[in-house]
């Protein structure tokens, strides 16, 4: 009974559609960034080195790049909110789930032979279906409403917008 709850609630967290990530891929992630008040969205470029927990709510890749001459190391929960899509670049033939070796690695040695996949396939995500709700009124329509409820003025009772239109027909009525 208490599992069944909790494969509920970590159903209700999870991601509908996720891209098929494997060990051996170098991917795109695209991250949200808040810095303040701003929210800037963040891509990060590199090879999975390993992959957690697959079909799970915590299911996670670690990614590697090389930046400025240093190895670089990021684990991305693939649920979370914050990671906003993973898109799979070139998927390369492994046959470990971690790659630990790939750290002494440099240059040539570094390389993976890549393995022919449909990158389109792969990366297709269906974006999810956003339901309309029936609003009540349009504040247009309100407008709109209101606008025709006013009686108009007469063009005597209309009052002159700026002060040289009322000296101006002051001076009219006098003559």
């Amino acid at each position: 009974m208490a599992g069944s709850v909790i494969k509920e609630i970590e159903q209700s967290f999870k991601k509908p559609h996720i891209v098929d990530v494997k060990s051996g891929d170098t991917v795109r992630v695209h991250q949200k960034i808040r810095e303040g008040g701003k929210e800037r969205v963040q891509v990060f470029e590199g090879l999975v080195i390993r992959t957690k927990r697959k079909g799970s709510l915590s299911s996670s890749i670690t990614v590697r790049r090389i930046a400025s001459g240093i190895g670089v190391e990021k684990t991305f929960m693939i649920h979370s909110p914050l990671v906003t899509k993973i898109e799979v670049v070139k998927r390369s033939k492994v046959r470990r789930n971690y790659l630990s070796y790939m750290r002494e690695r440099t240059g040539k040695s570094a390389r993976l032979s890549a393995v022919n996949f449909d990158q389109d396939k792969v990366n297709y995500v269906p974006e999810p279906e956003v339901k309309e709700e029936p609003k009540a009124e349009q504040p247009e329509e309100i407008d709109k409403a209101a606008s025709q409820d006013v009686p108009k003025e007469s063009p005597e009772e209309q009052k002159p917008e700026n002060k040289n239109d009322a000296e101006k027909e002051e001076s009219s009525k006098k003559s």
